[in-house]
């Protein structure tokens, strides 16, 4: 019949496997309703029957059967004589039960409802896709590389779902191939024209946190719970952990035996250097584990600016700044303060020293901060540096760090 054949048509229909049959047949009896109602001008006297297991559909009409010439409402009823013609046995205050047969409704009517039942299934599938990644936002897949662009990469899920890795959300050192397999934690779910694009990232905090998750059984079971995770992905990050029981060392938990368990997520993250601290309330302690692997040896707190002034010895300043300033930065943001890094020169024979504040009149504040930003923030401090060291560890030109030694070496000669 022409209903079956109708329903058999729309391919949608039988491959929406992720949406429920209520939800479907609810979506295919509003669509033919719709059609009714541009028809008749009203559904309410009639049924349409989905039958989700078959994939068929049935459409039947209820009126009350009423004396020839006493016909009020054609929708509601029908004359006793035209009753008889359906069936002889009807009598005045039965009621009719017609299947409507589909074809009454004109070729072009069909092939619209055929348009919009595909469309409101295409909507249903988008926003099953949109709720099961929402309700994945910080978990951990698994998908496959299916093609790569510069921006970004499209990805798979093992339903054929498009996802979407973009280039910031990768680590820097991350290559992938079509066809590999790979990790990353569901970022968002971004709505683009209607239709959900679910992003991926390798970079967020969230990854690590996962990863470590899945690596150290008392994180999964809350023995172990992460305080806060800072990254520079691929280069370093620092992870501050507490124990809820006594028993528990954080640290070694995440590390595991001879690094066992931190060593497959350093591999994951393209060999990033993770620092693992035990996290403290102690805002003098937090600072000074924070900024592993150099050791302080004082420090000036300023809580209500959240300032701290941290002096190391010369040999640990480096360490404590790392490779481009980046252990220093992850140290400011894990702890919430602004550090500031200096030399402790103390039990050393005391040269005659200025600090770099005083040439603010011949040297811009804004190469000041970058000296200082290397722990530099006297003058011999900087000379003591080769220019070429001065040139790799800092943002400035070879010319202005050529044309601040020459104003620092003025100043000592004049003595």
């Amino acid at each position: 019949m022409a209903s079956i054949n109708l329903i058999e048509a729309f391919q949608e229909f039988k491959d929406a496997e992720n949406i429920d049959r209520p939800t479907l047949m609810r979506v295919v009896e509003d669509v033919f309703k719709t059609l009714i109602r541009k028809k008749y001008g009203s559904d309410e006297t009639f049924d349409v029957i989905v039958n989700a297991e078959k994939g068929d559909l049935e459409i039947f009409r209820r009126r009350n059967i009423v004396d020839d010439d006493d016909v009020y409402n054609t929708l509601e009823e029908i004359e006793v004589s035209e009753a008889r013609k359906i069936s002889p046995d009807y009598e005045v205050g039965e009621e009719l039960y017609e299947e409507v047969n589909l074809e009454d409704f004109g070729r072009r009517a069909i092939l619209a409802a055929k348009q919009t039942l595909a469309s409101r299934i295409s909507d249903l599938k988008k926003n099953v896709l949109a709720k099961k990644y929402g309700d994945r936002i910080g978990e951990i897949i698994s998908a496959e590389v299916y093609q790569v662009w510069k921006k970004e990469i499209l990805l798979l899920d093992e339903e054929g779902n498009e996802l979407i890795l973009p280039k910031s959300e990768q680590i820097p050192q991350d290559y992938f191939k079509k066809g590999e397999n790979i990790r990353a934690v569901v970022k968002k779910v971004d709505m683009k024209n209607n239709t959900p694009v679910i992003i991926l990232s390798r970079t967020s905090p969230d990854f690590l946190a996962k990863l470590l998750e899945i690596e150290v059984p008392e994180i999964f079971d809350g023995l172990i719970v992460i305080k806060k995770i800072v990254r520079e992905p691929g280069e370093r990050a620092k992870v501050a952990v507490e124990s809820y029981d006594d028993r528990i060392d954080p640290v070694g938990a995440c590390v595991g035996m001879k690094g066992s368990r931190i060593h497959g997520i350093v591999r994951e993250l393209k060999n990033e250097n993770i620092d693992v601290i035990n996290w403290t309330s102690n805002t003098q302690l937090l600072i000074q584990r924070s900024l592993t692997p150099a050791k302080i040896t004082s420090m000036e707190l300023n809580n209500e600016e959240h300032h701290a002034n941290v002096y190391l010895k010369p040999d640990q300043v480096s360490l404590a700044i790392g490779r481009r300033g980046v252990n220093i930065k992850l140290a400011c943001e894990l702890t919430g303060y602004n550090l500031d890094v200096y030399r402790d020169n103390e039990g050393e024979v005391e040269e005659f020293d200025i600090d770099l504040e005083e040439f603010s009149d011949e040297i811009e504040s804004w190469v000041i901060d970058e000296l200082k930003r290397i722990g530099c923030d006297t003058a011999r401090s900087v000379l003591s540096l080769t220019a070429e060291e001065l040139e790799r560890r800092t943002d400035l030109e070879k010319e202005t760090i050529a044309d601040v030694r020459k104003v620092l070496q003025a100043e000592f000669e004049k003595e």
